[in-house]
């Protein structure tokens, strides 16, 4: 009868809606005192093992607390999905030592995230070493073909001692991975906030998309990477790939590029629109297969680096790249600006120009080179074709040592040879920049000050350091780094501090 199957149908909607609604639960773990025998929903009834919630239905809004003092020597698994307003989360109880995760020798991953969303994992110390280097993990965020993926958060970790391999970039520390051979896949609302990550390989915290070229271009949006701390770090440093309006911002990485062979950078994007990177500390990268604190790369569009630190990073300060652009993979390096930055004895080369940049904007930066350094100021280097369109203006370099200027003539190992303009590169534009103290080949700068004797004054460069190997503080030890920054890049730049928001991602996915 139709009024029978009209009930039976609205009765079938009040059940969902129900079961929609269904009370969250509480569970807990501990990995002492736990039994999998337990219901888990006390701390006196705790279940004892992390397969116990891999294979346990959660559901919307139910939280998972895992006892302080306790060691897993298994990964933490999570498959299931939250709401918006009622996401499942992961956090630590109790008092003492983080929950801790040793997933050595038995996983890829300490902390997987697969094929959910709306999922929060904080408080937990996670390590995966293991005798022989091979592809893993700290936290693996991983989607693939699930579509838009939303709401994940990953904050307040501790992650080290990850025995990745060097031979690949796609793992490490924090990786964020969204793939979709068959269906196009991204993160929305994806977080990575206040975590400490020290002694990873290859890469600290880096994004991975198969969605990335300009035939193949479904970004992810709403990527936030903040307040991290990296150090130790066998490659790169933090590397989003495949985003549109990414946010990093106020991250500390130091000593990147401990291991890794090739190239490799600090902080920098590839094949993103619309990055912003800000009040950053990029310091002692290794190494000058590129080395250097910060990176506009391939595909990209709208970089902007602002109110950034970079200094003693023996590549340089900031590399702008991309090879020739073509109608499948790459459309160039369009659009980059670095603006309010301050660099401080960084190697090398301070800005290296290389390949298929265009409309590069570079202005009132402050760059200080220390005496007896002798480095390439600005160079343009060859990568299937050079840079055009550059502008350079009302830029301090100060220059207790040697600055150059000039173009790639060849190759000496990882360094450049030199030689002075910038041909074949055109329309490398220099106007109102100061040129304190020794310049080598200066450019052409109608409007610019030169002023040829110069000492660097004194000051205070005393960054806030943090020992990673103990990570209470942490809170209070970004606080104190915060303050610095903003204190010195005011003291360097003239004028006060103002952190941009994001810019919005573009309302269609396509590019031209």
């Amino acid at each position: 009868m139709p009024w029978q199957r009209r009930l039976l149908a609205i009765a079938a909607l009040f059940m969902a809606v129900a079961a929609s609604h269904a009370r969250a639960e509480t569970y807990y773990l501990d990995a002492s005192l736990g039994d999998d025998r337990n219901d888990g929903l006390s701390d006196g009834k705790a279940w004892r093992s992390l397969a116990r919630i891999r294979d346990f239905p959660l559901k919307a809004g139910d939280k998972v607390l895992l006892a302080s003092g306790s060691v897993w020597k298994e990964p933490l698994v999570i498959t299931r999905s939250g709401r918006k307003d009622a996401p499942i989360s992961i956090e630590r109880t109790g008092v003492g030592s983080r929950p801790r995760i040793d997933a050595g020798g038995v996983s890829q991953y300490a902390v997987g995230v697969l094929n959910a969303e709306y999922v929060s994992v904080s408080g937990l110390e996670v390590t995966n070493d293991g005798p022989l280097a091979g592809p893993r993990y700290g936290v693996f965020v991983s989607s693939q073909n699930f579509g838009v993926t939303r709401g994940i958060r990953i904050s307040d970790m501790y992650v080290h001692d990850v025995r990745g391999t060097n031979d690949r970039k796609d793992n490490g520390g924090i990786v964020f991975q969204a793939l979709g051979p068959r269906l196009p896949t991204r993160f929305e609302g994806l977080a990575l906030e206040r975590n400490i990550i020290w002694r990873v390989d290859r890469s600290g915290i880096a994004g991975i998309s198969d969605q990335i070229t300009t035939a193949k271009w479904f970004p992810s949006r709403q990527i936030v990477i903040r307040d991290n701390y990296l150090e130790d770090i066998g490659g790169d440093g933090i590397v989003p790939r495949g985003t549109d309006g990414a946010l990093i911002e106020h991250n500390i990485v130091r000593y990147a590029v401990s291991r890794a062979p090739g190239y490799n950078v600090a902080i920098w994007q590839w094949s993103t629109d619309n990055s912003l990177i800000q009040l950053n500390e990029a310091a002692f990268t290794r190494g000058r297969l590129d080395g250097q604190g910060f990176d506009s790369d391939f595909n990209s569009r709208r970089t902007t680096f602002l109110y950034n630190y970079s200094h003693d990073n023996a590549g340089g300060f900031l590399l702008i790249c991309s090879p020739r652009s073509n109608d499948t993979d790459n459309l160039g390096n369009r659009s980059t600006v670095a603006r309010f930055n301050v660099s401080r004895n960084d190697g090398a080369r301070i800005f290296q120009l290389s390949g298929g940049v265009s409309d590069a904007l570079i202005e009132k930066n402050v760059i200080h080179v220390g005496k007896d350094m002798d480095v390439q100021m600005v160079i343009a280097t060859e990568w299937q074709g050079w840079a055009s369109d550059v502008r350079l203006q009302d830029n301090v370099f100060a220059v207790a040592g040697t600055a150059r200027y000039g173009h790639e003539s060849g190759r000496s190992g990882p360094d450049y040879l030199m030689a002075a303009g910038f041909l074949p590169a055109e329309h490398i534009r220099f106007r109102g920049n100061s040129y304190l103290g020794r310049h080598i080949d200066m450019p052409v700068d109608e409007s610019g000050k030169v002023e040829p004797v110069y000492q660097e004054p004194v000051a205070d460069w005393t960054v806030p350091l943090f020992d990673p190997a103990k990570p209470d503080g942490f809170a209070d030890y970004l606080t104190r780094h915060r303050s610095w920054m903003m204190t010195m890049l005011a003291r360097e730049l003239g004028r006060p501090v103002s952190l941009q928001r994001p810019r919005a991602s573009s309302p269609f996915d396509t590019r031209k």
